[in-house]
């Protein structure tokens, strides 16, 4: 073997052993390609494409599969499918899908973030939410608005008791008065349909906090009441429930993991279940704290990575496809 400049051994390629491609082993194939119909095969007017049938077998496509295939089979068990959602996922008009599931009786709790309550309930009385922040921090009024922050915190100190939290407090407030678009309001549904919607505040991150009426022993009181009520809620997810961590990045998976220890150091078998984070961007917290941690070898954890507003009416479209052909 001749060395060059360089005083290294050229090796000589034509030793390189091959053999046939029938002998490998093959992770990808045509058969799991997608189904794309040929005209002739193509739905008639007034019949639905089948979305399932263009996600190819592979990675993501099937992992989404056995997500919707998972909750399918909770709601059969009647195991609980728990959806925690950052305030991001109403503001992206989701609403009416997790509301709808929750008339299904297919998604059977509710747990949010503070911020996810107070567009829920900006939602419920106006039509409209989310202040321009960049806009209003500069003349100091951002977070000042007068009637979010007197009704809710007026229906809390009301309400909240020793045994009533936040979300059951602001469900009954939004009921109770009829505010005009109650029914894009997950509170009022939760209330009404008699199912758990939790809020998980802290002190100091919404603007409701920041308003003359703000009690924070009220605040408190509510949320470690839904943190109980929420726990409560997990004690029954082992053998086949689903949890959802969708667009929390922080305070609903330290939330969740709290909880979960909870019920274990209880002596509840809360083992054998899915938990899925769905964001546009993955975080190291939910990473842990809800696909990993929860699961190590009993259930499955799984990630979808993209926008809410495709990744929800997509895996909602999938849940109830899959329950109508049940």
């Amino acid at each position: 073997m001749e060395k060059n400049r360089y005083n290294i051994h050229i090796l000589d390629f034509k030793k390189i052993k091959t053999y046939p491609i029938k002998k490998r082993d093959n992770k990808v194939r045509a058969a799991d390609f997608v189904i794309f119909p040929s005209p002739q095969s193509s739905p008639r007017r007034g019949e639905e494409a089948d979305i399932e049938s263009l996600l190819p077998n592979i990675l993501k496509g099937n992992e989404i599969r056995e997500i919707a295939d998972a909750v399918v089979a909770a709601n059969k068990k009647k195991k609980p499918v728990v959806f925690a959602i950052g305030a991001h996922v109403i503001k992206c008009g989701l609403s009416p899908i997790i509301i709808d599931l929750m008339k299904k009786g297919i998604v059977t709790a509710i747990a949010m973030n503070g911020a996810g309550a107070i567009h829920d309930y900006e939602i419920a009385m106006i039509g409209e939410t989310s202040e321009d922040v960049a806009v209003e921090i500069k003349k100091g009024r951002f977070g000042m608005v007068e009637e979010t922050g007197a009704m809710m915190n007026s229906a809390m100190n009301r309400m909240v008791n020793n045994k009533v939290g936040m979300g059951e407090a602001l469900g009954k407030d939004i009921s109770e008065k009829k505010l005009k678009y109650r029914e894009y309001s997950i509170l009022c549904h939760g209330y009404e349909l008699k199912i758990p919607v939790t809020i998980h505040s802290a002190i100091g991150t919404e603007i409701i906090h920041i308003h003359p009426s703000a009690d924070g022993a009220v605040t408190g009181k509510g949320s470690f009441n839904d943190f109980k009520l929420f726990t409560s809620v997990l004690s029954d997810i082992g053998k086949g429930g689903c949890f959802f961590n969708i667009g929390s990045a922080v305070i609903l998976p330290e939330v969740f993991i709290k909880a979960l220890s909870v019920v274990r150091n209880m002596g509840y078998k809360a083992h054998d279940f899915i938990t899925v984070n769905m964001d546009m961007v993955q975080h190291y917290r939910p990473h842990v704290n809800v696909v990993n941690r929860p699961i190590q070898g009993e259930g499955k954890g799984y990630t979808l990575t993209g926008h809410h507003e495709i990744m929800l009416p997509l895996l909602y479209y999938m849940i109830m496809t899959k329950i109508q052909k049940k």
